[in-house]
């Protein structure tokens, strides 16, 4: 073989390993990247039947309930425009309250209700994430468009 034909097959070889690379590392990438959907997103079936994703907005005042195990929760996430129900089995991270922001990462069943495997909470009386804070302000900006000058609907 001459040279120039292994230096071309050397070249040929390490274009095939750098995409075969490349593959893998965006197809993990794929694979482990979460979205961000509001609780109106997934009413309207925006959000993904069959993926992970995250849902976030406020714990609906009223509606945490827990079963007798101690460790299965259940609760309403809501962004003033709509409401999902969440059940989560786990320990509740501290900060975790009603009316509060809360961020749950899962997928939804077969009924509708999302059902998380993590739920992280706000740290301090200031944080809500960017995704739940603009969420709850374009519901908010929305469901005043729908009501009236005089407060009628």
């Amino acid at each position: 073989m001459k040279k120039r034909h292994r230096n071309l097959l050397l070249i040929a070889v390490v274009v095939v390993a750098l995409g075969a690379i490349a593959a893998l590392v965006l197809n993990a990438f794929r694979s482990n990247l979460v979205f961000f959907f509001t609780p109106t997103q997934v009413v309207k079936g925006e959000a993904p039947r069959e993926r992970t994703f995250r849902v976030g907005g406020l714990v609906e005042k009223g509606s945490l309930s827990r079963e007798a195990d101690g460790v299965t929760a259940h609760f309403r996430v809501t962004d003033t425009a709509q409401t999902i129900p969440v059940t989560y089995k786990g320990l509740l991270p501290d900060l975790f309250k009603e009316g509060k922001g809360v961020v749950a990462e899962g997928r939804l069943s077969g009924n509708g209700e999302f059902v998380a495997d993590q739920v992280l909470a706000k740290h301090d009386e200031n944080y809500m994430p960017p995704e739940a804070a603009s969420a709850l302000e374009q519901a908010q900006k929305a469901q005043k468009t729908l009501v009236s000058p005089e407060g009628k609907q």
